[in-house]
Parts: structure tokens; C-alpha cells; sequence
């Protein structure tokens, strides 16, 4: 299909091909936002269940081995729709890697103008850059030079962090370095990883999302994850709870 002016697009991964509900809520969100919708599934192929719940909201789904992580899917993703097209407007770049929206996106998406690249959240580890769980790119920076040299650019890399310095922070870096602008919507002013460190104040500030890996693995030891079911509604907090039994 031929994907309309706003592109989103998935970077998918279960290692038992399952689509969470509340990631498919995320797409039917964008897909009501005005958002076409491709799924890059990575590793196990989906299962019958998140093809069929798909049909209504994706136009694209699109399935590869789990290499070179997110960057590596949406990379493939444009490289098969052609993208962007000459009329492309926007190209927004997410992955399962959160769970949410634990609130409505529309109001926030509105309040993404006036920047060439946007993201929720920032960090200023190792350098300061925009995080690759959502990735808001504008039409200044998708027709850009610089847009076609990076993704050109981008190979399967083996290590997370090595992924991390050359894409996630290289594209913040590259964007800025070109003249053009990058802004987060909840912005951090310390240094660290604020979806981690901060996930509370985040979520009291209107953010949509928790990390899966806080919950899951609770990387940096926060001593007060045990409240999380408090900070979100009830239903949200079931979904999330069922998700967690599974590891």
C-alpha cells in the first residue's frame, strides 16, 4: 500500500511473536492521529492473532531476522516503502520497548511543532541526545541531506551501546551539527537516563509511558519501583502486570 504524508513506524520484538494490547493501543492512537502505520517485526515471526489485530491499523508488515536492533528495522522499513517520498511530512520512529500510552497521545503530538527532530525525553549521557524510543522527524529534516547520509550510513551493529553512540546520540548529534533543530518534549537538565531515573516525576508530568526494562530488570535499583501500579490507571496496570508474568 502506499503509505500516506505522516509514516510511523514499529520496530517490533517478542520472542514468542505475541503483539501486547497495549502496544497495539499505541498504533490505533497514532492510527486516529493521522499516522499510516508499518510493523517491522524482528526475530519471531508474528503470530496469527497480531496479524489479524493489525489489518485495521497497518498498512505495512514487514518481517526480518533480530539484527542490528531498532535502527537496522527502520532502516529496512523506508528502504522497502521508499521513504520519504516527496510527499512525506513526517516519519515518526518507535519501538515496543515501553509500555503505554498510560495517557492520550493526540495532546502531545499536537504540542510537536516547531523543531526539525522530536522526542520525548532527552539524556546527556556520554553526549546529548534524543531517546530512540520515539523519534518525531519533521519534513525540513526527512527531504535533508543529512537524513539521507545517516540512514545510508547505518549497519547491524552487535552491541548495544555501540548502537547507542553511533545511532541514538549520532542522529541527535548530526541533526544539530547540520544546522537544524532537535527538541525533547519532557526535557532533562541533569545527567542520566530520565526513563529510568525519573520515571515517577515523568509520569506526574503528563509522560505516556514506563520503560519495559525498569520494570522488568529495574537496572539502576530504584527503591520505590514497587509503587508503580499506583502511578497508572487500574486497566493500564493489569495489561502491564500480565506482560510481566511472562519473564
Amino acid at each position: 500500500m502506499t503509505p500516506g504524508p505522516n509514516v510511523a513506524i514499529l520496530c517490533h520484538y517478542d520472542r514468542d511473536g505475541a503483539l501486547r494490547s497495549d502496544t497495539l493501543r499505541y498504533l490505533r492512537e497514532l492510527h486516529a492521529a493521522g499516522f499510516w502505520i508499518a510493523v517491522v517485526s524482528n526475530g519471531t515471526p508474528m503470530g496469527p492473532d497480531g496479524v489479524a489485530a493489525l489489518r485495521d491499523v497497518a498498512g505495512a508488515l514487514l518481517t526480518r531476522r533480530n539484527i542490528g536492533v531498532d535502527f537496522s528495522a527502520w532502516r529496512m522499513a523506508m528502504r522497502v516503502l521508499a521513504l520519504p517520498r516527496p510527499e512525506t511530512r513526517r516519519i515518526l520512529l518507535i519501538n515496543d520497548s515501553v509500555y503505554g500510552p498510560l495517557a492520550p497521545l493526540a495532546p502531545l503530538l499536537a504540542r510537536m511543532s516547531g523543531a526539525d527532530l522530536w522526542g520525548m525525553t532527552d539524556s546527556a549521557q556520554r553526549d546529548w541526545h534524543l531517546q530512540s524510543y520515539f523519534l518525531l522527524a519533521g519534513p525540513r529534516l526527512i527531504h535533508a541531506p543529512v537524513w539521507r547520509r545517516f540512514w545510508r550510513g547505518v549497519v547491524p551493529l552487535p552491541f548495544r551501546r555501540w548502537t547507542v553512540g553511533r545511532y541514538e546520540i549520532g542522529l541527535s548529534q548530526r541533526v544539530l551539527t547540520a544546522g537544524l533543530t532537535a527538541r525533547a518534549l519532557f526535557p532533562y537538565r541533569k545527567l542520566g537516563n530520565p526513563t529510568l531515573n525519573d520515571w515517577r516525576v515523568l509520569l506526574e508530568a503528563g509522560f505516556p509511558f514506563l520503560k519495559r526494562e525498569l520494570l522488568r530488570d529495574n537496572p539502576t535499583g530504584e527503591t520505590d519501583l514497587g509503587t508503580w501500579r499506583q502511578t497508572v490507571p487500574a486497566a493500564y496496570a493489569a495489561e502491564i502486570a500480565e506482560d510481566l508474568r511472562r519473564y
